[in-house]
């Protein structure tokens, strides 16, 4: 049964709302929210000081804001009634929020949204003049762009005229409609950003054939079954991000980078990590490594008869890989890794972008503490950083949809996936956080030492392919290209349009965006792309090429799935992947 069908009339509705609404409250002051508060408050602390001791500088910019309302007073007041208004704030050409025509023929809603502009500038000219450090001006920056977009005219039913407009013309059934979305959204305790009823794992979504041939505590290992007569003798092993699922990679089969690699010609397996809760919260980076990608590695050679293995790996996947092939070199056994690729990764986290604002010495403590108890870092609240990193787009836009013109937001593959988030384990996790995003260690030889063998990525030989995406703001381009400065072996590095999860699933069928290649290594980034050559279409088929160049053989592709050791145990995508933390 659904919140609609439970709650029909407006004051079992507001009933609901109420207790939900004190049930949040009550939680309020144990999860991220209130750290956040608390960080925005700091830095405004800080600029209170500093116009303390140096007033003329903030009183200029006080009085620019000042005289710059009175001019649009002035505007408004002045102007016929019909008549044009001269602007005096005018939003950004790709701020979709103030689309609506009202925006501009209405002087009330004109005034709103140009007086909203102007202090937002003012914020965040003060913001930009703090004198503080690297770190905590980036916090500033981040967390009052943050509350500026919290306090659009947009979001707030009153001051929104599609909303007003919505309300007449329903006779108030979109708020009704739109307090009922709210209810599901609490119960859930997320915002929904697509139709989830829509999807449905290995029916509509993740639906390339194959099966689960292994399973452990950590992880299962699924192979696909493939499309074609030959196979390359050396099979791909994909290690995707252990912070999200893994059907990212196998949507839909026009946009499955799965099928793709599949009908190209490969014998592939992927892993599947488990979706962890308290049970598992001494799951170790060193498990990860050993119990997780090795073993996939041994799984592949084993069902495939084969010596070695094509790795290819995203984000924290891919910083997994590389500390896996660091353990082989060291374990003398690193021959068995053909080939290594890499989907936007982080090796070097010196600048971290803007996922920064939320890893420091204080909040990692803070973390750290709560995570002892709980024993594993909540899926919801790492899709809440992401989410806040783009929050216009992934937080606010929602809120004015779906809960003030009480829309049901349409059905879409990659949303979908974006609100199915993992757990991680706690001791994982804080390792994590620790040794790499706040000490960098991972760039250190021998400053990690990871199943019981140092870790010197200088000592990594395969011949690895790096793709990154030039909007990327997880894991930003400038900084996952200093992985050419890192390995020993040949690399290739690519770098396509758009961000983190577009950028990548750029299907080569469709041929859209562009990439750069072959730009000169050894001088920087900018340099690098300075001197690339720009491409039409999407990076896959360039992978594809590089991979066949990187040697095999064709041989009969199998006819069944498994082997006698590592046997079918179920149809893909796999029971671990269905496991939500709803």
């Amino acid at each position: 049964m659904t919140t609609q069908q439970l709650y029909q009339t407006p004051k079992e509705l507001l009933e609901k709302f109420n207790k939900l609404t004190n049930e949040w409250m009550e939680g309020f002051g144990t999860n991220q929210s209130q750290e956040m508060l608390k960080q925005f408050t700091n830095a405004w602390n800080a600029i209170a000081s500093q116009s303390a001791q140096d007033p003329q500088k903030w009183m200029d910019i006080i009085t620019q804001y000042q005289q710059a309302q009175m001019q649009l007073w002035m505007n408004v007041m002045g102007a016929p009634m019909g008549g044009e208004r001269k602007a005096v704030a005018t939003p950004d050409p790709t701020d979709r929020r103030f689309s609506a025509k009202e925006w501009e023929e209405n002087p009330v809603f004109d005034y709103l949204k140009q007086s909203y502009l102007l202090a937002s500038n003012l914020l965040m000219q003060s913001a930009e003049r703090a004198q503080l450090d690297d770190d905590n001006k980036r916090k500033l920056q981040f967390y009052t762009k943050y509350f500026i977009d919290a306090m659009s005219p947009t979001n707030f039913a009153t001051t929104n005229p599609e909303v007003i407009k919505q309300v007449v013309e329903t006779k108030g059934q979109s708020l009704l409609d739109g307090l009922k979305n709210l209810l599901g959204d609490l119960e859930k305790g997320r915002i929904s950003m697509t139709d989830e009823s829509a999807f449905k794992l290995g029916k509509n979504i993740a639906v390339t054939q194959g099966a689960v041939v292994y399973e452990s505590d950590i992880m299962q290992v699924v192979q696909y079954k493939p499309t074609t007569e030959t196979v390359l003798d050396k099979p791909i092993v994909i290690v995707p991000p252990c912070i999200n699922k893994f059907y990212i990679l196998d949507l839909q089969p026009d946009n499955s980078f799965i099928k793709y690699a599949v009908d190209q010609g490969n014998n592939v397996f992927v892993i599947s990590w488990m979706n962890p809760d308290e049970k598992l919260s001494q799951l170790a980076w060193d498990d990860y490594v050993d119990k997780g990608v090795l073993k996939a590695f041994d799984v592949a050679k084993e069902v495939t008869g084969a010596k070695k293995i094509n790795a290819v790996s995203w984000c924290v996947g891919g910083t997994i890989l590389a500390t896996a092939l660091a353990v082989l070199h060291a374990r003398k056994k690193q021959a068995i890794v053909n080939s290594a690729t890499f989907f936007t990764t982080m090796l070097d986290f010196s600048d971290p972008g803007e996922l920064g604002v939320f890893i420091d010495e204080m909040q990692f403590m803070q973390r750290e503490s709560q995570l002892k108890h709980k024993g594993y870092l909540s899926g919801k609240d790492l899709a809440t950083a992401f989410s806040m990193l783009r929050a216009n787009d992934l937080i606010w836009s929602y809120v004015v949809n779906n809960y003030l013109k009480g829309q049901t937001p349409a059905p879409f593959d990659i949303l979908y996936w974006n609100s199915d988030p993992t757990n991680l384990p706690a001791k994982m996790y804080t390792y994590y956080l620790r040794n790499m995003y706040l000490d960098n260690k991972l760039i250190e030889p021998d400053a990690l030492t990871l199943c019981n063998a140092p870790i010197n990525l200088r000592n990594i030989k395969t011949p690895s392919y790096f793709l990154s995406t030039i909007d990327d703001h997880i894991a930003p381009w400038k900084t996952t290209f200093t992985a050419t400065e890192l390995f020993s072996g040949p690399l290739e590095f690519v770098l396509g349009a758009s961000g983190h999860i577009a950028g990548v699933i750029n299907p080569a069928s469709k041929n859209k965006r562009n990439y750069w290649m072959g730009g000169e290594k050894g001088k920087g980034a900018a340099h690098w792309l300075d001197t690339a050559q720009s491409q039409k279409g999407s990076w896959w088929n360039h992978w594809s090429q590089w991979l066949k160049a990187q040697g095999g053989e064709q041989v009969p592709a199998p006819k069944e799935l498994g082997s006698k050791d590592y046997a079918v145990i179920e149809p893909a995508p796999g029971r671990y992947v269905a496991k939500r933390v709803d």
